[in-house]
């Protein structure tokens, strides 16, 4: 069997997406919107060496192997990726394949994998996770994520909002959700460039101190401060968020921090951020989840080693039990999984639109390491395989909550 077909057969789909091999061999449809280009015989080496998903991917973040066409498409077409699923014959025609290519043409994983090292969630294993996604390059990441430089989910008010819009509206529906007003001080843990620091001084007169494990984003933030002249108001710092040691606030936002905390550290943390909090005070909790916690968390080989290490995602009732059991009374709580399907489709086009500058800005390999990104996590919102909540607490002030009787920060709608 030539590779085209072999491909074909491995995917199960050659009635849809073509297939071209540097045999020469060609299959499925010659019209098809999506085709999957076999580019060397080192494509065929990383997945000999990691069969399934990681070897894919590292044939195409070394560009292997490529896809022309719509990235996204690929993966509504293809969806999970699992080698288990083959027939017997088809695995014995593939390892045959495979079996030699792995000998004659030997590969190592491209160096963008991460490998950390030391305790995991400790300090320093944190900061080497955190700083390997993040400390890429912030002319990159203004790139894709456009001037608010917010990397988190966005809320989108309706369906032709723009991405600016939608980041601006996810700021102020949690400044809404904890309640803040002029004079109050707000703790933001994890708080990336700054966007959310920046919007509660600005618009609300909020006291603002944001904390991240990226220097290079707490050094973007702060010129930000500078530049909008909000240093008054704002601040961000390069720390730890069990290093802050100030107490009695308002507020704590945690948007998009949990995700790197641990299933083991996720009573400390939230028992730290309660301990932050004044009574009274409010916590809201904004993070990517899996949609329940029915097996063991299993993570993407491929977003583990090349996207978020030792990032580990928790359903959402294992997350409202450890906010509750940290001693918070959880007043709310809601899905935005489609809108982060919305913002990475919008981060995708940006990354597309400016991709010969992101390709000037941190080479070829580590672009492709995105792209495959930001389209696999769009699917992956589509098809409910991870979802983003966001969970409102407040620390009680005796019994007291100091809570709207009815939740009163949703916009009113146009009459």
């Amino acid at each position: 069997m030539r590779l085209a077909e072999l491909f074909s057969r491995v995917l199960g789909l050659d009635d849809q997406v073509g297939f071209v091999a540097y045999d020469g061999s060609r299959h499925g449809p010659p019209d098809a919107e999506v085709r999957v280009e076999v580019r060397s015989p080192f494509a065929l080496s990383h997945l000999a060496s990691a069969p399934g998903e990681l070897g894919l991917a590292r044939a195409y973040v070394s560009g292997h192997l490529d896809v022309d066409g719509d990235l996204h498409r690929m993966f509504e077409l293809v969806g999970d990726i699992d080698l288990g699923k083959m027939d017997m014959a088809t695995k014995a025609q593939l390892f045959a394949v495979l079996a030699w290519r792995r000998l004659w043409w030997p590969v190592s994983p491209p160096p963008q994998e991460a490998r950390p090292h030391g305790r995991r969630h400790s300090k320093g294993r944190d900061a080497a996770s955190i700083s390997h996604h993040y400390d890429v390059s912030n002319r990159f990441y203004e790139l894709v994520l456009g001037p608010s430089m917010a990397y988190t989910c966005a809320v989108y008010q309706n369906s032709g909002s723009t991405l600016e819009q939608a980041q601006f509206a996810k700021h102020d529906l949690v400044a809404r959700k904890l309640g803040l007003d002029e004079g109050m001080r707000l703790l933001d843990v994890g708080c990336g460039w700054g966007d959310m620091v920046m919007h509660a001084a600005e618009h609300y007169g909020v006291k603002a101190l944001g904390v991240t494990l990226s220097r290079e984003q707490a050094e973007w933030a702060q010129k930000a401060i500078v530049q909008r002249g909000l240093q008054d108001l704002a601040e961000v710092r390069f720390s730890d968020y069990r290093d802050v040691p100030e107490t009695d606030f308002d507020a704590v936002s945690s948007i998009g921090l949990t995700e790197h905390i641990g299933a083991a550290k996720l009573r400390s943390y939230f028992g730290t951020l309660y301990a932050k909090l004044r009574r009274g005070g409010r916590l809201l909790n904004h993070c990517i989840t899996r949609p329940n916690d029915s097996a063991p968390f299993r993570p993407g080989e491929f977003i583990n080693r090349y996207i978020f290490p030792d990032g580990e995602l928790e359903g959402p009732g294992h997350l409202v039990s450890r906010i509750n059991d940290a001693g918070f009374e959880v007043r709310h709580e809601e899905n935005l999984r489609e809108h982060y399907a919305k913002t990475l489709q919008a981060w995708c086009a940006n990354l597309n639109r400016h991709w010969t500058r992101a390709v000037e800005e941190v080479g070829l390999a580590k672009a492709r390491v995105w792209r495959l990104y930001l389209a696999a996590s769009q699917w992956g919102f589509d098809v409910n395989n991870v979802q983003l909540h966001q969970i409102l607490g407040v620390k009680l002030d005796g019994t007291a909550a100091h809570m709207p009787l009815r939740p009163n920060w949703e916009p009113p709608l146009p009459a």
